[in-house]
């Protein structure tokens, strides 16, 4: 194929001028003028003031430098792909939060205390130091309502599993009973604890679970709204509760640094987990569909039987203001594994619902998203401009949502 078609008339008499003088510079003058000749270019004289000039040379180098820096990104490529292989993940269920966040909700005076989706609907709950707890559409970002009636900051917030009671604790040592369908009337206040109450959760469908300053945790019949068992055993502040699925087990994270582990049936304290070195923040019992990473993280074998693969209430992780996460096998009470990165407190974390990942929130104003199969930190995402304290993953949509100091509330779409 001749050059004429390749290159267009004009490129092609800058290659041929750029020819002549670089075989001029180079001494080639039969060469050269031979070449004049058969190209149409007798008249050519070489000129060092000419854009023709060196041109050649210059071109020849920067291919050099050219491909020298594309082998180089080839070679980084191919590691990268070694050690992390690029894939967009499979289903909806593997999606992470992305930045920037989708919206900022901004209604509330005072940092946010807690964020906690509907478990059935659209609808995001935010609890405040404002005293009040707010409702949001979650889809588009638009404020509902404010539900008030506690008279000191709102600690915390929970939905029973068919969203249709929304239950509050306060720093005003109540608990609070809400019937949604009632436009979410006050329908209950429980009396009983001596401090704030840090937290609440639902046992069953018709009891609840309260974690207190006062250092107890105490069993609550929803329909009367007494208190029927108090568990004692943490010597300072109880700062989480949560129970498994099938409320056989509670486990609480204490001013203390430790994790306990307890019956709600008889109130006896089954485990004492330590090994945080400051104040642990929050402890959740690990979904079973995290077991299977959870265990190669842990170096574990594999469990055979159906039954106990499955069993819920087998790990805790825990979040401290010693900057760390850590595993807890809740057999046998000892730390698997502990997660570092974060800079500071780490104040919330929530499952992934792939089972995959948890995605956790601290005062060094980030969200971190970590793979239980390895323990490491796969993603750092700028949650806020000040302490992040909160966070919640959506089981309607693929939505995360993060709370901060800064009064302001951030819903982050997962893709």
């Amino acid at each position: 194929m001749s050059f004429e078609q390749i290159l267009p008339e004009r490129q092609l008499k800058e290659l041929q001028k750029s020819v002549l003088d670089f075989m001029h510079t180079q001494g080639y003058t039969e060469s050269a003028a031979v070449f004049a000749r058969e190209s149409g270019n007798e008249g050519f004289v070489a000129d060092p003031n000419d854009r023709h000039h060196n041109l050649l040379a210059k071109k020849w180098t920067s291919v050099i430098r050219l491909q020298k820096k594309i082998m180089e990104l080839e070679a980084k490529l191919s590691k990268l792909q070694e050690e992390a292989p690029l894939r967009r993940p499979s289903s909806v269920a593997e999606w992470l939060p992305r930045p920037p966040a989708r919206t900022k909700l901004a209604q509330h005076r005072s940092p946010i205390t807690r964020v906690r989706f509907h478990p059935q609907y659209t609808v995001l709950a935010t609890a405040s130091e404002d005293m009040t707890v707010k409702l949001w559409d979650s889809e588009s970002g638009d404020f509902e309502r404010t539900v008030k009636g506690h008279t000191k900051a709102v600690q915390d917030v929970a939905f029973d599993a068919k969203g249709s009671i929304m239950v509050t604790c306060s720093a005003d040592l109540t608990l609070r009973v809400w019937d949604i369908a009632a436009d979410y009337k006050c329908v209950r206040t429980l009396h009983g604890h001596d401090h704030c109450v840090s937290a609440v959760c639902f046992l069953g469908a018709d009891r609840l679970a309260s974690a207190s300053r006062d250092r107890t945790i105490k069993i609550w019949d929803l329909a009367t709204g007494y208190c029927v068992k108090t568990l004692v055993g943490h010597a300072e502040w109880v700062r989480s509760v949560d129970v498994t699925p099938d409320s056989r087990l509670l486990c609480t994270a204490s001013n203390d640094q430790s994790v306990r582990l307890w019956d709600p049936s008889t109130g006896d304290c089954k485990a004492d987990m330590r090994g945080h070195s400051n104040v642990v923040e929050t402890a959740r019992f690990a979904p079973p569909n995290t077991y299977a990473c959870l265990r190669r993280l842990a170096g574990l074998p594999p469990v055979t039987a159906a039954a106990d693969a499955n069993a819920p209430g087998q790990f805790v992780i825990s979040g401290s203001r010693d900057k760390t996460l850590c595993l807890w096998d809740t057999a046998s009470a000892q730390l698997l594994h502990t997660f570092i990165g974060h800079d500071d407190w780490v104040r919330d974390f929530v499952f992934h619902p792939s089972g995959k990942t948890i995605i956790s929130v601290s005062d060094d104003k980030t969200m971190r998203v970590w793979d239980l199969a390895t323990g490491r930190c796969s993603k750092t995402i700028e949650a806020s401009q000040h302490f992040t304290t909160c966070i919640d993953f959506s089981t309607v949509s693929p939505l995360v949502a993060t709370g901060s100091v800064d009064t302001e509330v951030s819903l982050w779409a997962c893709r």
